[in-house]
């Protein structure tokens, strides 16, 4: 498969969501595609261990043991780290990093990266998120537009295959989707509810990445419809959510055109000094330590956000002694992410002739109402949220002995629980960044990342008006025993870290283009989440897999020119 040599029209680093779209795009129009992943190799169906295990298989019933809880305490945080699927998960003492300020960073090393645990939520960005920096002063003004992106959404939906509703929403633009499941009898009464009595809110299904109905393309992939299993960070053997393994790097691979290589280390970016471009890539075998060099044209960093800031600042040469690029001296700064942290729950007394059954792998979403066409609150930007509604089993604990389990054999339901949760965009500045450690290395001998990164007063009154907005919606409702939360977590948790290589008009203010090029190294594209200007509050998932197709697809018109 690919080269015998080590030189390659194009090396890919990272096979996550965005450098499997990369692999694809470039495999499929005949470039010989080099992709390095720093983790061990997972193959779709063969390497999904649990996949098929029963909950009374798991040693613990799919629980994690206290002793490893402790011994990881940043990943244990996450809502994924359990049984079936720990061993997809990085673990704490394996990759250490320096946090300069508490910061939980969840990885996952291995082909597909996290593309085969992600949340699965895929809403497009909106014109006002593009627009966003510029009209309310904040970062750098975004090089592109909703409209330079759209097409490529549309590509990448009809790929992947995203279920969803065409609900004509001006702050969440339509896709191209296939039919989306039910909500729940209370989800849809608060959606209505909300349509009815507040102007420019909405409370619509999720849209997300499952083959609700495949079409062609997907039977093509070898996938199946979705069979709502809600067991996907296993691993999916239908193939019915999108993730690289199960769709880009298999398709890829058809091509013959793809070399894929497995636990290597990518150190650094060479620079050529004679040429002014990249010329390849040097690696570190996970195993062994002996060192590698590979060769290409075009070089796609795709190692997620964090990573990608940690190539690029470990890529010195005589050129750029800061960091391949770095001029401007802003490679690692102005990173953000999404505020998770406040959450809203209550009770609903309602439609108790009714409840769900079976299972749901999405849930009802609201998208972003606060500021959109102008400001309006004492904070800049706004939040997104997730809801959520179904009915618990009440369970009578009272008597003894026989009495005892004849009480927990009735199985009562109670009523509806109903609950949200805050997806918020923060701002970024320079003061959040990363940086490479100056005095602590891995075993590979690369720099640990030190992370900088906090929550600021524009994110306390975010939460706040969070807490205040959708307990007043709850109220209206009709649901009470409303209680809400701010769990005070650390940034991380999200899982969508962003910048530190935004993209921008002015090579004094930005590090990329509006191609995804290094300003300064014009065959480096970056394209996963350290590409963003700024983070808006929709998953930014297809977002990275439209920049890539758009970014790839420029790349091979240039290499055509000459130009690369």
């Amino acid at each position: 498969m690919g080269n015998s040599n080590n030189n390659f029209d194009v090396i890919v680093i990272g096979s996550g969501l965005s450098g499997g779209w990369a692999a694809k795009e470039f495999t499929e129009k005949g470039l010989k595609t080099l992709v390095l992943e720093r983790g061990p190799e997972v193959k779709h169906l063969k390497d999904y261990p649990t996949t098929n295990m029963m909950p009374w298989e798991f040693p613990h019933r799919n629980e994690m043991p206290q002793a490893i809880k402790d011994a990881n305490p940043v990943i244990s945080k996450c809502y994924a780290f359990r049984e079936d699927a720990a061993h997809f998960f990085v673990k704490d003492n394996e990759h250490p990093y320096t946090q300069e300020k508490p910061f939980d960073w969840i990885r996952g090393y291995q082909t597909g990266g996290k593309s085969l645990m992600w949340a699965r939520q895929t809403q497009r960005w909106s014109p006002f998120d593009f627009e966003g920096p510029a009209r309310d002063g904040f970062a750098v003004d975004w090089p592109i537009r909703y409209k330079d992106l759209a097409s490529w959404y549309s590509y990448v939906e009809k790929f992947a295959g995203i279920s969803g509703n065409r609900d004509n929403i001006p702050s969440l633009p339509d896709g191209e989707f296939l039919p989306s499941l039910e909500l729940s009898c209370v989800e849809n009464y608060f959606s209505d509810f909300v349509k009815k009595n507040f102007d420019g809110r909405h409370v619509i299904y999720g849209r997300c990445a499952h083959l609700t109905v495949p079409q062609k393309i997907h039977l093509e992939q070898g996938r199946a419809q979705c069979q709502k299993r809600n067991l996907c960070q296993r691993g999916c053997p239908f193939g019915g959510y999108f993730s690289s393994n199960s769709v880009t790097l298999p398709w890829a691979e058809k091509t013959g055109n793809l070399t894929m290589i497995s636990e290597a280390v990518v150190h650094s970016i060479i620079y050529d000094e004679k040429t002014g471009k990249a010329s390849g890539v040097a690696v570190i075998d996970a195993k062994t330590h002996k060192a590698t060099e590979y060769f290409a044209r075009v070089i796609f960093v795709n190692a997620a956000a964090l990573n990608t800031n940690l190539i690029l600042l470990n890529s010195t040469s005589k050129r750029f002694p800061n960091g391949l690029g770095n001029d401007n001296g802003l490679l690692g700064k102005y990173v953000a992410f999404h505020n998770y942290r406040a959450r809203v729950s209550g009770k609903y007394e309602g439609f108790l002739d009714k409840t769900t059954d079976g299972r749901s792998h999405t849930s009802a979403y609201i998208p972003r109402f606060r500021n959109v066409e102008k400001q309006e609150t004492d904070f800049l930007r706004g939040y997104a949220a997730g809801f959520s509604a179904n009915r618990g089993i009440k369970r009578n604990t009272d008597g003894f002995g026989e009495a005892l389990k004849v009480n927990l054999d009735k199985k009562e339901l109670g009523p509806w629980n109903v609950g949200s949760h805050m997806m918020g965009e923060t701002i970024p500045k320079e003061s959040n960044y990363v940086e490479l450690d100056k005095n602590k290395k891995d075993e590979w001998g690369m720099p640990l990342l030190s992370i900088s990164i906090d929550y600021d007063n524009n994110d306390e009154k975010m939460v706040k008006d969070y807490h205040e907005q959708m307990t007043m919606m709850f109220e209206k409702a009709g649901f009470h025993d409303i209680t809400t939360t701010d769990s005070k977590q650390a940034p991380g948790l999200d899982i969508h870290e962003m910048g530190g290589v935004r993209m921008g008009h002015d090579t004094k203010t930005s590090m990329l283009n509006k191609w995804n090029q290094l300003h300064e190294c014009k065959n480096v594209f970056v394209t996963d989440g350290a590409c963003m200007t700024s983070t808006s509050t929709q998953n930014p998932s297809l977002t990275y897999m439209a920049l890539t197709a758009r970014a790839a697809d420029y790349a091979m018109s240039e290499m055509k020119k000459g130009n690369l």
